[in-house]
């Protein structure tokens, strides 16, 4: 197979023109995240290899979820690297799913290396520059033959429950030493993971501004589940999950708005007992991508009830510029990556949560104002903040070696 040598869409800078990349992150058929956004722009003119997740957590046998996703993921380790966009190559690597452990680390090291190593070979990839955005993959770090090491931090990984802390933050030091660029999403990451002989830059994550303001479009179809509810409608969609979800949270919103609907889509990895008893609570599941716009469009006023804890005083929600190019009024527990978004309201406590929504209510549903605010911070705009950074590295001398 040849390198990428042209592109049919806009110009990028020579550096960053007919390259390999290799980005090691969650499974490509997750739901989009910003590792998903940047290497769909970075493939327009360059060859990327997504590596799907080798997780950082340890799995229980006891867990009939994770039992799932250890069947789903041997499934997926016999099909071959396959292209599921022009230029974006996916590979499922075996990986045994242990990281405390100091045999296991480094047999699962020799393991990936040959593994995503052959993989290189077959589509003739050359000189890679590795996107690390899973901090796990650390364990490979300039053991791939990289001209360049970019480990992209968009979470307190440590913080993560189920995850071996000691053992992970161990490997992310390491990773965080080899990196020539470490780009963070969230203020509170770029003091923890400064790198200490690398740029250490902040970009906080853009967004699929042209997808989500279909939200405002007349011809977007609301979904029929959704149409009729009662309002107000109050929505959330994301990972229904212990790190991101503050349950008590949500039945005090709901019982505040007896007469309104609190519909919410995603993925539910945790017990949801206490949402399901409320007759106004509406969860449905998780939903295609392309169907957000729908939903959003049926909304009068979209949440982030995110619990306040290390790890969400880390993260940087991709939802919120989401519900913000949908147009949305935005109400959202104190996190700090929202608060720097003036056009989101913060509440505290339960009651201010409550009463910021009563008065984002007041204007409700999709906002052209809201939407406009949000224009500028497209994906492209943030793939080059890190050009700025990435293209001077890459033109420098002593390229790391093989």
């Amino acid at each position: 197979m040849d390198r990428l040598t042209d592109s049919t869409d806009a110009p990028a800078p020579a550096h960053l023109r007919g390259r390999d990349m290799l980005c090691f992150s969650h499974d490509w058929t997750g739901d989009p995240l910003s590792k998903t956004h940047l290497m769909r722009l970075l493939a327009r003119n360059n060859r990327v290899l997504w590596v799907n997740s080798i997780g950082y957590r340890s799995p229980s046998l006891a867990n009939k979820r994770d039992l799932g996703r250890i069947v789903t993921k041997l499934r997926a380790v016999a099909e071959p690297v396959r292209e599921v966009e022009p230029n974006l190559f996916v590979f499922s690597p075996l990986v045994i799913p242990s990281w405390g452990n100091s045999l296991l680390r480094r047999l699962n090291a020799r393991l990936l290396r040959w593994q995503v190593r052959r993989a290189m070979r077959k589509l003739r990839f050359r000189r890679p520059v590795n996107w690390v955005f899973n901090p796990a993959a650390g364990i490979l770090a300039g053991r791939l033959g990289e001209e360049r090491v970019v480990y992209y931090c968009v979470d307190e990984y440590t913080a993560f429950k189920g995850v071996d802390t000691a053992s992970l933050a161990a490997i992310e030091r390491d990773l965080i030493a080899k990196a020539d660029l470490v780009v963070v999403s969230a203020e509170k990451l770029l003091a923890s993971k400064k790198a200490p002989h690398a740029p250490t830059i902040l970009v906080r994550h853009g967004v699929d501004f042209d997808h989500f303001a279909k939200a405002l479009r007349p011809d977007t179809p609301v979904p029929a589940e959704v149409a009729n509810l009662p309002r107000p409608v109050i929505g959330y969609f994301g990972l229904i999950a212990d790190d991101w979800v503050d349950i008590p949270l949500l039945v005090h919103v709901a019982r505040n708005f007896p007469t309104g609907s609190l519909v919410l889509l995603g993925k539910v990895t945790m017990d949801v007992s206490a949402l399901a008893r409320e007759p106004n609570i509406h969860l449905l599941g998780r939903k295609p991508y392309a169907d957000l716009p729908g939903y959003s469009k049926a909304f009068d006023a979209a949440v982030i009830p995110f619990p306040v804890t290390e790890v969400t005083l880390n993260a940087n929600p991709l939802k919120a510029r989401e519900y913000l190019a949908a147009g949305l009024p935005v109400v959202s527990t104190d996190i700090p990556e929202v608060r720097v978004l003036p056009q989101c309201r913060i509440g505290r406590s339960p009651e201010e949560f409550v009463a910021e929504l009563r008065a984002a209510l007041a204007t409700p549903g999709p906002q052209a104002a809201i939407s406009e605010s949000v224009r500028g911070e497209g994906w492209d705009a943030r793939l080059a903040e890190v050009e700025r950074h990435l293209v001077p590295i890459l033109s420098g001398p002593a390229p790391r070696s093989a």
